[in-house]
């Protein structure tokens, strides 16, 4: 898997594929592996990029970081400036943003701080305000919440996982093995200051400064973010085109990806 050297740490990503660049982001606890059947899809017509932020997957800090800066570097806003730098660094002068829950947001985020560097942004079950997070995640941003996930080290909130993985997606036994995967690589720090600012995060101020192509994938059956979401950004971004998944919950990829693949491959091509 390569990796890039910033200065605040080391960036890992997944990337497949010749043609256009196109980024995709993963959401909260997740890692790059989220896409990796994605990947392979658009992989065949474009140079796919899959990214781990930082303190999730393998991408990590510094060790010789302050810890005032540790603190601050599982954020949305350092998310953005990461995607930004990532971008810089490989001289992708632009691309679209694909981005799942979290990863959304930032998409979203990068479009309205970094126009230049956008030419379109997808959100999959993304909160366009933090209060539409069910109020288990958003409790998950308190830090004396977090650290009773945190009991024996981290098992507490594997093993609370392992069950709610079954009724986050069609395929729970999937869902948990992911899950199991990609919580084994985070920390405190990075669980609870990235929930926390998401949860905080509010972009429809902002909307209307997004003018690129703009998609948003809601499931009806999401128990992680208000599937309404759809509503706010296309109140927002009046020309965005929403998706709606009837049978799909907030792991739309994973509960319908034959048409996830097809939405995403038709709107890069035409949207």
């Amino acid at each position: 898997m390569p990796s890039l050297v910033t200065d605040p740490g080391i960036i890992h990503y997944e990337t497949y594929g010749r043609g256009r660049p196109v980024l995709l982001l993963h959401g909260w606890l997740g890692s790059w592996e989220l896409w990796r059947d994605t990947i392979e899809v658009l992989g065949s017509e474009f140079r796919t990029y899959a990214l781990d932020f930082f303190g999730f997957g393998e991408s990590g800090l510094v060790t010789d970081i302050q810890p005032q800066e540790r603190r601050e570097s599982f954020t949305v806003p350092t998310y953005v400036e990461m995607v930004y730098q990532f971008m810089e660094r490989l001289g992708i002068k632009k691309a679209p943003l694909i981005g799942h829950s979290m990863g959304g947001t930032v998409s979203l985020s990068t479009a309205i701080q970094h126009p230049e560097k956008v030419v379109k942004v997808c959100v999959i079950g993304s909160p366009i305000n933090g209060n539409s997070l069910n109020l288990l995640l958003k409790l998950s941003g308190n830090p004396t919440v977090a650290s009773v996930f945190w009991l024996f080290g981290g098992r507490g909130l594997l093993l609370f996982l392992r069950g709610y993985s079954y009724l986050m997606a069609r395929d729970g036994r999937a869902m948990s093995r992911m899950m199991a995967r990609d919580t084994s690589k985070i920390s405190m720090d990075s669980f609870f200051q990235s929930i926390g600012t998401l949860r905080q995060t509010d972009l429809r101020p902002d909307l209307n400064r997004v003018s690129m192509s703009t998609m948003g994938m809601y499931g009806k059956r999401d128990i992680i973010v208000r599937p309404s979401e759809n509503k706010t950004l296309k109140q927002g971004v009046s020309h965005a085109r929403i998706e709606w998944f009837e049978d799909a919950g907030h792991f739309i990829m994973m509960d319908s990806p034959e048409r996830f693949t097809n939405t995403l491959l038709d709107w890069l091509h035409n949207g």
